[in-house]
């Protein structure tokens, strides 16, 4: 694992379109249950080099009833983004991950951490990776219908502060979604020693 997250650290594939440079943010242990995919780094994170390090970080720590010390545990929970470098900034907010970035690392990154016993897969982009064969028409579909992924995958809304209206049109999700999420949290951090 030490040599393949050198490898992704070292990677130079996307770094003509990258205009605040290359800084790939991954956590990722041999021994990790819980997998978090989210969509790439933010300004911040890019910054820090610390992944979920900003409000949506906290906001989804909120939403898994985690404490920063298991959440940054990679013993415990990998964290691999669609895209892990920072994209840069579009007129809604970040660009989307660059598309070269997964199909070159996941699998490899997958296939070394084979105690992995619940995927969550944060936002659209991660979605559409991850879900292409059993995915919903949207993302709000495939979050209502999370169980028809279990229990391999869960699918979440960004955290993201510029998502406060989506969570306020779908009240189904705090109410429904997060108890089933932090049950089924739960229950892959307990599968196994640390």
């Amino acid at each position: 694992m030490k040599l393949l997250l050198k490898e992704i650290r070292a990677c130079q594939a996307c770094a003509a379109h990258l205009p605040h440079g290359v800084r790939p943010v991954v956590q990722a242990g041999r021994t990790a249950r819980l997998l978090i995919v989210g969509q790439a780094p933010g300004r911040i994170v890019h910054e820090t080099g610390i992944p979920w390090n900003d409000a949506s970080g906290e906001r989804l720590r909120q939403w898994l009833q985690m404490t920063p010390e298991v959440f940054y545990d990679a013993r415990q929970v990998a964290i691999v983004p669609t895209g892990f470098c920072f994209p840069g900034t579009g007129r809604s907010g970040d660009l989307p991950p660059r598309p070269e970035c997964a199909p070159l690392w996941h699998r490899r990154l997958l296939d070394a951490m084979p105690g992995v016993r619940l995927t969550l897969l944060i936002g659209a982009h991660a979605q559409k990776y991850y879900l292409r064969e059993n995915g919903k028409a949207s993302l709000t579909d495939n979050v209502r219908h999370f169980e028809d992924v279990l229990p391999r995958y869960f699918p979440l809304p960004h955290p993201s502060p510029r998502n406060r209206l989506w969570l306020a049109r779908n009240p189904w999700f705090e109410q429904d979604v997060l108890p089933a999420l932090r049950r089924e949290v739960g229950r892959a951090l307990a599968s196994g020693d640390a």
